[in-house]
């Protein structure tokens, strides 16, 4: 391809940003709308924060990455909020303490509105200026943050929702975000298990199109013949575990999660099961309802998944595994734009690979062969969490769909489960 047809393909695809650009800042503010002012400052615990401090970063990485260095002349709306609202890249100064993000009771929702406002009218004058006179030595690069933007919103719209679920979860009025109660769950068919026989396979993202620098490059992998579940596991089926004493097992569990349970440091139920008056309940984003049991069950961190799988002579799928079994199907399922906020229960059909919860694996997060981290203060994106946590696979009913990709990695502490986290089951032939 010659430079003329580069950038102009470059032209197209910074046309089509523009509307996905203006699409998911509006999307991040119509997720907002079912809170009230009080909403906006909670943050619950460490590892969440406010949704007044996800509006303000998700301005604060267009105004840091594309307006700071492309604007010709750029101003910034305050000086302060380049440590404020900074998440974790040193490489452009010290952020602020995460576990401080809801003692910002300034800058207020509404100023903080007003820089979004403010940037999001500084990058639609920036790419109308790219689009009249396209520089062709930062065409590409433009695309290439600009996109990454987007996807990161993405991403916060998805912690936004996980976030404030932890906030209302734990407040004993158990508040609704979704006015609609959901109808209850249909049975789904008995598990199965499919056998699948692979042998040497390719993984990862390909080298044309979008994904993030943890996805690539794409490489082989041997895999040995294994079973896999045809659904993912409900709360009916882990009440069982929970009733047969499966958190008092020590055989069941790593010892680092054991020692967590001795502890009291982990609750001896998924996140959001309360037993009230010998009744088990969940809290969903619907607020406080009787426990669905043909829903997939929620909120269960990598130790209790694994130790389910333990507990039913099982294990979890490797990431190889969960990659190769979804590469073939099309990413269908129950995402954000469902707005049920909760996982269904299984469809005619699905085998619930894309959607309604994250599936933990049992593989580390760590750099595939050849691995290169994004140039310059965004290498900081993934490369620097590749320690000490598990991947997950397959999206949410809080993820956009157009984010999710079968080459998709996202990691997380085997402890956390205040995201949408589930259970699908794998067995060795």
């Amino acid at each position: 391809m010659d430079d003329d047809q580069t950038l102009a393909t470059a032209v197209r695809r910074l046309q089509e940003l523009q509307r996905g650009f203006d699409a998911v800042r509006q999307r991040t503010l119509q997720l907002c709308e079912p809170l009230v002012l009080e909403d906006y400052g909670v943050q619950p615990m460490a590892d969440a924060s406010p949704p007044k401090w996800h509006l303000a970063h998700t301005s604060w990485f267009f105004d840091t990455f594309i307006l700071s260095p492309w604007q010709p002349h750029y101003a910034t709306f305050h000086p302060a909020y380049a440590e404020l609202f900074n998440s974790y890249y040193n490489g452009v100064g010290d952020p602020f303490p995460r576990a401080c993000r809801g003692n910002l009771s300034r800058p207020t929702l509404e100023e903080i509105l007003a820089y979004r406002r403010f940037v999001d009218q500084g990058v639609v004058e920036l790419i109308e200026l790219f689009l009249q006179d396209p520089p062709a030595c930062q065409m590409a690069k433009m695309v290439e943050v600009l996109e990454l933007g987007i996807e990161h919103e993405q991403q916060h719209q998805e912690l936004l929702l996980t976030d404030v679920k932890y906030n209302f979860g734990h407040n004993p009025l158990y508040p609704a975000y979704n006015s609609t109660t959901l109808a209850p769950g249909l049975p789904p068919t008995a598990i199965q298990f499919d056998d699948v026989a692979p042998g040497l396979v390719h993984i990862g993202a390909a080298a044309e199109g979008f994904a993030f620098d943890n996805e690539r490059p794409r490489h082989q992998v041997f895999l040995q013949p294994f079973r896999v579940a045809n659904r993912l596991v409900t709360n009916g089926e882990f009440l069982q575990f929970v009733e047969d004493g499966g958190y008092q097992r020590p055989e069941l569990w790593l010892a680092e999660a054991w020692q967590q349970l001795q502890a009291g440091a982990l609750a001896a139920q998924p996140l959001y099961w309360r037993l009230i008056q010998g009744q088990w309940s969940e809290y969903r984003l619907d607020g406080l309802q009787p426990l669905d049991l043909h829903r997939p069950v929620v909120h269960v961190n990598g130790f209790e998944a694994m130790a389910y799988a333990s507990w039913t002579g099982a294990r979890l799928l490797t990431e190889a595994e969960w990659e190769f079994t979804a590469g073939s199907e099309a990413v269908q399922g129950n995402f954000v734009e469902s707005w049920q906020f909760h996982p269904a229960s299984q469809s005619h059909g699905s085998r619930q690979l894309f959607g309604d919860v994250w599936e933990w694996t049992s593989s580390s997060y760590s750099p595939y062969p050849g691995y290169q981290q994004l140039s310059g203060t965004l290498g900081e994106y993934n490369g620097k969490f590749m320690s000490s946590q598990l991947v997950l696979r397959g999206g949410s009913c809080a993820t956009p769909q157009q984010h999710i990709r079968a080459s998709y990695r996202n990691f997380f502490y085997p402890a956390d489960r205040w995201q949408f986290t589930g259970i699908r089951l794998a067995r060795n032939i």
